[in-house]
């Protein structure tokens, strides 16, 4: 389970230049306050959005589709403006080679612009997006992972013993609640000192060694 801002890439802005964009678009308020986005839903992110600003009809059914919409628009920027981290490529590609292994996408973002993100950098194949937990499943994050363990056990018929790999403490702790493996990366805002006093199983610098990576990730 993949969390993919600052865990599997960077996006450069173009996101959260997006989601400026449509909620002044859609409400007529400027944009006053940025929220801070590292490790939360899109579902809690929105709902403190709308009351730092005072708006009342800038509900998640208005919102994420012309967010999406506008994501897919400036879709190219991803590659342009930001960039995937180290090894990232090479690690999942490992892992896509060992056929107990199901790859997915455990983050905050919507469903479409998680899934624009990543095949921005040509990282779709990797992942078996329709198990993933997505930022409209739940306000929670530890909700996210749940969801997404239900969807691949119903989907393969078998049970997973649950990886989730992020950069930020909300991603631990969402493993940690639902017993799952927590990878921590510190190639986000959160320190290897402070991931590992949340509680990860496993703290890395970054993902550049492909193989202790891969041995970690695939030997739980």
């Amino acid at each position: 389970m993949w969390d993919v801002d600052h865990t599997l890439l960077r996006g450069g802005g173009v996101a959260s230049t997006a989601w400026r964009a449509v909620f002044t678009e859609l409400t007529g308020v400027a944009w006053r306050a940025s929220p801070i986005y590292n490790g939360r839903t899109d579902m809690d992110i929105l709902a403190e959005v709308v009351a730092t600003h005072g708006v009342t009809d800038c509900t998640p059914e208005r919102f994420f589709p012309r967010y999406v919409a506008e994501v897919l628009r400036t879709q190219h920027l991803f590659a342009e403006q930001g960039s995937l981290l180290p090894g990232i490529r090479d690690v999942l590609s490992r892992l896509g080679d060992d056929p107990g292994v199901v790859q997915t996408l455990v983050t905050g973002n919507v469903a479409g612009v998680a899934a624009a993100k990543v095949a921005a950098f040509e990282l779709s194949g990797s992942f078996d997006a329709e198990v993933g937990g997505y930022g409209t499943d739940d306000s929670v994050r530890a909700t996210l992972v749940k969801r997404s363990l239900e969807r691949a056990e119903a989907k393969y018929g078998e049970r997973f013993q649950p990886v989730v790999v992020g950069d930020t403490v909300n991603d631990v702790t969402a493993a940690l609640a639902n017993g799952a493996f927590a990878v921590a990366v510190a190639t986000g805002a959160t320190t290897m000192a402070d991931l590992a006093r949340a509680g990860a199983h496993a703290v890395l610098p970054d993902l550049s060694d492909v193989d202790a990576t891969t041995r970690i990730l695939a030997g739980v």
